[in-house]
């Protein structure tokens, strides 16, 4: 196990934050903030033509370039210290490991479609009814927080069927379902309220199968989220560090004062031993499967736990200014409460880790 980039993933990850700079600065950042799609539709399509990342992971069989989770973890991690606003956890993270886990033509297809840039996907955590109407199934439920499902294509939704919990597919534009934008704290990443009203519905996979294909994409969105934590954390520390080296009190930089290089020695500590929890849990869904769902649980918890601390140091650190929101590090602080909270808090991950653990 070395964690140390190959040439190949260092080019990776410079040629995505050098795509993200461009793409990506705080001005467009904001602009999609305030935008209800909170997305541009031509850098969406120019990352899946020009760089390929939405089929980054994919299998080749299924139109993707076949890379494994440690060189998807770099695009997060890039996209985290950008503060990337837009479906790509929605759709990379989340809806394409459901589909890789479930299996079949149907999901085949779909992951061609993401891979190659031309559909938007998510997965509505929540678990809904699914009835069988005719040749097909139909959905009934909502649920209240749905990320970019607003805009999503393609909606996978775990509902309780005959046999137990099954995952479907639903269109973004079928008859019966009503979305609904929802206003959230963290501005980056949109939710919706998505409500069913006997909508048609595809199975993928076995009926039946949808807990243990839920629960296998999770841990992989677990780890990928861990690793745009992380990139959040290292970008809010770097700021604050630069911020503290031209802030002066008493005539002096308050940089030099003891008591903040403790603080900051320390937030350093906690960053890179998330990056390494990270790491491993990206590599263990590579190398190690059999580990993979304790890995995500330690990651989720440790990332998260590391980012809000240095959101909030950083806060403190600039003062009243660092909490308006005028200021990046408000925006950084919000993304890092709305992640922590995202797949399950952090007692929600200890617990998983201890549970998996045998403990």
């Amino acid at each position: 196990m070395d964690f140390a980039l190959s040439a190949e993933q260092a080019n990776l990850q410079r040629t995505v934050r050098d795509f993200l700079a461009d793409k990506s600065p705080e001005t467009r950042v904001r602009q999609l903030m305030d935008e209800d799609s909170g997305f541009d539709r031509a850098v969406w399509q120019q990352m899946a033509a020009q760089l390929g990342l939405q089929g980054l992971a994919i299998a080749e069989e299924h139109g993707g370039t076949g890379f494994g989770l440690q060189e998807q973890a770099i695009v997060f991690e890039e996209m985290g210290r950008a503060l990337f606003c837009g479906p790509y956890f929605a759709t990379v993270a989340l809806a394409a490991p459901a589909l890789a886990c479930a299996g079949g033509q149907a999901a085949s297809n779909y992951l061609s479609a993401i891979a190659a840039g031309e559909i938007i996907a998510t997965v509505a955590l929540a678990e809904v009814v699914a009835e069988p109407v005719g040749d097909g199934w139909a959905i009934a439920g909502e649920h209240a927080l749905v990320l970019d499902g607003h805009i999503a294509d393609l909606i996978l939704i775990p509902a309780r069927s005959g046999v137990g919990v099954s995952l479907f597919a639903v269109s973004g534009d079928a008859a019966g379902l009503k979305r609904e934008l929802r206003a959230t704290m963290d501005e980056t990443r949109k939710q919706a309220l998505l409500t069913f009203d006997q909508v048609p519905a595809r199975l993928l996979g076995a009926e039946g199968a949808g807990q243990n294909t839920m629960r296998s994409a999770l841990d992989v969105a677990a780890a990928l989220l861990a690793a745009e934590q992380v990139g959040g954390a290292a970008a809010c520390l770097a700021e604050a560090v630069e911020y503290a080296k031209v802030r002066e009190q008493f005539g002096r930089a308050i940089g030099s004062f003891q008591a903040i290089k403790h603080v900051w020695t320390e937030l350093l500590l906690e960053v890179e031993s998330a990056r390494a929890a990270a790491q491993f849990a990206a590599w263990a869904a590579d190398c190690a499967p059999e580990e993979s769902p304790i890995a995500a649980s330690l990651a989720k918890a440790h990332c998260s736990q590391a980012y809000s601390r240095v959101a909030t140091e950083s806060i403190q650190l600039h003062g009243g200014i660092g909490f308006t929101r005028e200021h990046r590090t408000h925006l950084h602080f919000k993304r890092a409460k709305s992640s922590e909270l995202l797949l399950g808090g952090i007692s929600h991950h200890r617990e998983q880790f201890v549970r998996r653990l045998g403990w």
